[in-house]
């Protein structure tokens, strides 16, 4: 649930004030950074991301439009949208894992290689979902939402949420289990 201080400073920001778009600027944009990496799997493309998110929210604040409430789930879908169009505009790519994933340098070699093959078959099996399927499973699982706020995010029922997480994960499951995910790689 959104604090009154969020309410507050989404109300500043409706009226232009530079210390709160500034303030907004410093909660949100490691987080998005944090959301767009995970996704996009380069550092450039990321923070072309949330610069992109925040400049399309001064603009809608500038046309007397944007959020009333949910500053949090506005930004978000503005940068699932980005997201969404940069993979519609290219070929997905595979996503780096980030390094905090890694195994750590005590594990032993062949672990980390299996390690390292489960996660490059997750990320390929990942590119096969829907764009909102990818976005429920990143925010539910990575970002540990709950989903309430990913229903304000996409704008869709709790139930809706629940029905696409379903299916995600039953995708996710059948692309495992065939082998699917890894073939991409290979060809």
């Amino acid at each position: 649930m959104e604090s009154v201080t969020d309410r507050e400073l989404l109300q500043r920001a409706q009226n232009h004030e530079m210390l709160a778009l500034a303030e907004i600027y410093d909660r949100w944009s490691p987080a998005l950074y944090r959301y767009a990496m995970r996704l996009l799997g380069e550092a450039d493309l990321a923070e072309e991301c949330v610069a992109e998110t925040f400049n399309r929210f001064l603009v809608a604040l500038k046309q007397g439009s944007g959020p009333r409430d949910y500053l949090q789930a506005y930004l978000y879908r503005i940068a699932h949208n980005w997201i969404t169009d940069h993979y519609r505009r290219n070929t997905p790519l595979t996503v780096p894992l980030d390094p905090g994933l890694q195994a750590d340098a005590e594990a032993e070699p062949p672990r980390q290689v299996m390690q390292e093959i489960e996660h490059q078959q997750v990320r390929a099996a990942l590119s096969y979902l829907t764009p909102d399927q990818r976005q429920v499973i990143m925010l539910k699982y990575v970002e540990q939402w709950d989903n309430e706020a990913i229903a304000r995010t996409l704008g869709k029922p709790v139930g809706a949420i629940k029905a696409l997480q379903h299916r995600a994960l039953e995708s996710l499951r059948q692309i495992l289990l065939s082998g699917s995910a890894g073939s991409s790689d290979e060809t």
